[in-house]
């Protein structure tokens, strides 16, 4: 494989990364709207979210086998095709029931992109030798920073959510079209796996890299539904001041995960996790305590930091599993949509989860499940290797 091509690669991984967040967050920074559009309670809200949960966690299994089957890159393509539909489609919100139809397939497309996208970055991290993952993972919040401004200006300039995602969707199908010729070939990354596993050992390896990336998923998809419902019900802030919270959460993932590649290196990926599990539950305790729109926003801002390598390192060491001691078992790409399958069961329960207990002591103490849990990161240390 030439160096062009693996730069060509990079720049269409980079890129496809940055529409899966730009989808993701130029939604969340409109859930206060759509909240009190359809005038729902947090519990009603967090129950509707299930409906992107599960689309999510329906589309893992085939994702990854549809990307070992097919190679990463085809798969890549159509999903962000689909992403761009879906994102359209979001947009209109008739009704609850549209809602959680359009909800539903927006959360099936992009976890079919992400899965997709991801083995793509593990194929190119093997055939060059080096770490990338990180840094791919930091221009999904690059994207996910982009379209809480997005969604912030909009929300503020008081345009409609329909012709926000209608801009949005043009960005995401652009972009696909700009990557399509740009992918590694379909064969970097076709796999024919067995359903038998080499070794006990390994699959409850790849089970355990998942509970520590539910932890993670769950708290940071709570960052994303509740810190701008957080700040507007609670704490009364204007529009794009509620988006606020998400956009700190987003620019510390940026920062963190641009980073992350370079430390992991330094320090090895197990201190990095540990360190991350301190920095997000101690910075997101205090920043509830501390109280206020100017709280949220400090709490955000020190999850953000504490969970911005979480996934690309857990991402890292399932691919890198499967590479190795799993080999001629399982493609890289299923032990990806495994570990993402676990992981993801943490939006799933999620938001229902706050949302219910939020409508019984508050969404700001409800917050403090995702501190009980980003405190178990600190215990993932040894099971984080990936070298």
């Amino acid at each position: 494989m030439s160096v062009v091509e693996l730069k060509r690669a990079k720049l269409a991984v980079t890129i496809t990364f940055i529409t899966n967040g730009l989808g993701y967050g130029s939604f969340v920074a409109r859930l206060p709207d759509i909240k009190a559009y359809l005038h729902i309670s947090n519990a009603t809200l967090g129950t509707l979210l299930l409906s992107s949960s599960i689309g999510v966690f329906l589309a893992l299994r085939p994702s990854g086998k549809q990307s070992a089957k097919h190679g990463s890159a085809p798969v890549a393509f159509w999903a962000t095709l689909a992403l761009f539909a879906a994102n359209i489609l979001l947009g209109f919100v008739f009704n609850i029931l549209w809602f959680c139809i359009s909800l539903f397939l927006f959360g099936f497309a992009a976890a079919f992109q992400d899965v997709s996208m991801n083995s793509h970055a593990v194929a190119l991290e093997r055939l060059s030798g080096k770490r990338m993952m990180s840094s791919f993972h930091a221009m999904f919040s690059m994207g996910g920073l982009l379209g809480g401004a997005i969604g912030g200006l909009f929300a503020q300039a008081k345009i409609s959510f329909s012709a926000q995602t209608i801009f949005v969707g043009g960005l995401i199908a652009l972009v696909a079209l700009y990557a399509k010729p740009r992918w590694l070939p379909a064969s970097s990354d076709k796999h024919q796996s067995s359903e038998e596993h080499s070794t006990k050992k390994s699959p409850t390896l790849l089970w355990i890299l998942g509970f520590f990336g539910f932890c993670g998923a769950l708290s940071e998809g709570a960052a994303g539904d509740w810190g701008g419902i957080l700040s507007r019900d609670t704490f009364h802030a204007s529009h794009f001041a509620s988006a606020l919270p998400y956009i700190a959460f987003s620019a510390t993932m940026v920062i963190g995960r641009f980073s992350g590649d370079r430390l992991a290196h330094r320090f090895g990926a197990p201190t990095i996790l540990s360190a991350g599990g301190v920095l997000a539950s101690g910075g997101l305790a205090l920043g509830l305590l501390i109280g206020g729109n100017f709280g949220v926003v400090f709490g955000w801002l020190f999850l953000g930091a504490g969970l911005s390598i979480v996934i690309p390192l857990l991402y890292s060491a399932a691919g890198t599993l499967a590479a190795t001691k799993l080999k001629g078992h399982i493609a890289p790409s299923q032990a990806v949509a495994i570990v993402s399958g676990i992981s993801y069961f943490g939006f799933i329960v999620g938001p229902p989860t706050i949302g219910i207990i939020a409508d019984q002591i508050q969404l700001r103490w409800a917050m403090f499940v995702p501190v009980v849990l980003v405190a178990f990161l600190i215990g993932s240390a040894r099971y984080a290797k990936t070298e």
